[in-house]
């Protein structure tokens, strides 16, 4: 395992951050998902040395989180969510200078600065000033210099923030073939569903500080989550109040459908017993298959 950890616990102040996570991440692609506040960016700044827990234990590539955070930042990649920058360089001075910073000679840098930046669609712009770039060519600046080092993990932080549809593929694109061909194992974490579906073959979540679900996205899908789709007829309000009085969570989407997850100690004939009763005709009733959007929301909740 690349990246282990078990019962981690970090605070900040009274707020519980992370609660007793324990996960084991196999090798490939990994997803990681939360809402906000779930305690996604602390665990990545755990695993990146940044911060240290304040209970709990685990390794990185081997090495220990707590007594080898520089020797785990020399073998790791990092994208950050947010720009950091520094003004004043050009684009291939700012990789090469990332690259040295992670142990490499200057002279191999640079030359390791013009291959990444060539291989994420860079190599016109690489001697313009970095204030230029636009948003797409900075979130593929990022991803170069968290490559530059050849590392052998790499973290990357809402990895399509602020781009466009055509943006977002060709980002998504890179990341699976760096993957898939260059032999480094990639954590994403990020807000886009559909992101860790198209990318990743292992997903983690997190919600509240504590481990909602982790495991392969094939098999997580398998899961029986009583999960129906429905349509009604007829004035709903009360109908919809008292499934949920049932401890039913129920999601409102376009067009009067509406997605219903059924209570392990339910039955699918109450529902229908439960119409007959508010006079409601249900015009559509089927099983959902399961997407990832449908296992988060099972996991984390739907209000």
């Amino acid at each position: 395992m690349n990246v282990e950890i078990k019962n981690l616990i970090f605070s900040y102040g009274k707020v519980k951050a992370l609660d007793g996570v324990s996960i084991a991440l196999p090798d490939g692609a990994i997803g990681l998902l939360g809402p906000n506040g779930a305690g996604k960016s602390t665990l990545i700044r755990i695993l990146l040395g940044f911060l240290r827990p304040d209970r709990g234990e685990g390794r990185v590539l081997g090495y220990n989180i707590r007594s080898e955070q520089n020797t785990i930042r020399r073998y790791v990649g990092y994208m950050p969510e947010d720009d950091c920058f520094i003004p004043g360089m050009d684009g291939v001075t700012y990789t090469s200078y990332l690259g040295q910073l992670s142990g490499m000679p200057r002279q191999e840098a640079m030359k390791r600065a013009h291959e990444v930046l060539y291989y994420v669609g860079l190599e016109e712009s690489r001697y313009r000033m970095l204030e230029t770039y636009s948003s797409g060519m900075r979130q593929r600046l990022k991803l170069a210099q968290s490559i530059v080092h050849d590392p052998k993990l790499i973290f990357l932080d809402e990895p399509t923030s602020g781009l466009d549809p055509q943006g977002r593929i060709e980002i998504l694109e890179l990341i699976k073939d760096i993957s898939s061909k260059k032999d480094i194992q990639i954590l994403i974490s990020s807000h886009i569903l559909s992101d860790i579906e198209a990318v990743c073959s292992f997903v983690v979540i997190l919600d509240k500080g504590r481990l909602a679900a982790q495991g392969e996205m094939d098999k997580l899908k398998e899961i029986d989550y009583s999960m129906f789709e429905m349509k009604l007829k007829g004035s709903t309000d009360s109908f919809i109040d008292r499934l949920r009085s049932l401890k039913y969570k129920i999601e409102e989407m376009e067009d009067r459908l509406l997605k219903v997850y059924m209570p392990p100690d339910r039955n699918v004939q109450e529902i229908f017993q439960l119409a007959f009763e508010e006079k409601i005709q249900i015009r559509h009733f089927v099983k959902s298959q399961t997407k990832l959007e449908d296992l988060f929301a099972k996991v984390v909740g739907v209000d």
